[in-house]
């Protein structure tokens, strides 16, 4: 009698199970979601080709430095490095003194205490130091930027899908926004105070375009600096200051599988010498 009710409860709650799956179909057929700008208009990132791409990907040294340059130059006004030390610049092809000079010479100083009176101060980089915030707290650092909080980008190619693509296609991505979209969507029109760009994720950003021409950085190889190349080489660097050790990583991964296959095969030639002589 138990097993009876509890097979009648069980096919009655599939029963019902059913009946929701069935009129939750029903539902999306005859009253389907409607779309919206953001899927209409929202664009995956393009494909970019790095060095450092694929299971033996390497780092392509002076493209890294070409990326700090126009960090340096352009990206370090409004966004911070925290997680990233100047003698780190080491590892993508600089010197001890020139990674000194980096840090002498950057822009924004390090906020330090007056030993003499206590009071807040500054003091110069040096090498060990972390790249200093542009602002000095989050509240300075939105009112300086109409109310948006620029991101840390040490980890932005990690935190953001395709993280390498998105940053590539994010900076070259700027346009006007689509007469054709505005007529379908007539209330997404892009606000005051925010830009149009298609790789956002709701549209409108508050960046302004960061690289407005070609040109923009000099590069110290000569390298011709147009948008193209400089918003590559920027997302080649930031792909490295997300993971610095994917070189070591990719090594350390191919190591791993030749070990594993040659384990493998001297297991199978011990496995066939012990039983050579047993008939199975």
């Amino acid at each position: 009698m138990v097993r009876l009710i509890a097979s009648i409860v069980g096919a009655a709650f599939v029963l019902v199970l059913g009946i929701a799956l069935f009129g939750s179909i029903q539902g999306v057929r005859n009253d389907p979601v409607a779309p919206t700008a953001e899927s209409v208009a929202h664009k995956h990132p393009k494909e970019l080709e790095l060095a450092s791409n694929g299971v033996f990907g390497k780092f392509d040294r002076r493209q890294l430095q070409r990326g700090f340059q126009v960090y340096k130059e352009v990206c370090s006004a409004c966004h911070s490095l925290r997680l990233v030390s100047f003698r780190d610049l080491t590892k993508i092809g600089y010197t001890d003194p020139e990674v000194k000079a980096i840090a002498n010479q950057w822009v924004i100083e390090q906020p330090s205490i007056n030993p003499e009176t206590g009071e807040p101060a500054t003091r110069k980089n040096i090498p060990s130091d972390h790249f200093p915030s542009p602002f000095a707290n989050e509240i300075a650092a939105r009112a300086a930027n109409n109310n948006a909080l620029p991101p840390d980008l040490s980890l932005i190619t990690k935190a953001r899908e395709d993280g390498t693509a998105y940053v590539h296609s994010l900076l070259t991505g700027y346009t006007t926004q689509p007469a054709a979209l505005l007529k379908e969507f007539p209330d997404i029109k892009t606000p005051t105070g925010l830009h149009y760009n298609p790789y956002f994720a709701n549209l409108n950003i508050a960046m302004p375009p960061p690289l407005t021409s070609d040109g923009q950085v000099a590069y110290a190889d000569g390298t011709k600096a147009t948008k193209e190349q400089m918003s590559t080489d920027v997302a080649a660097f930031l792909t490295w200051t997300a993971e610095p050790n994917l070189e070591a990583r990719h090594a350390a991964g191919f190591a791993s599988i030749i070990f594993i296959l040659i384990f493998c095969g001297l297991a199978w030639g011990a496995y066939q010498n012990v039983w050579r002589d047993v008939k199975h």
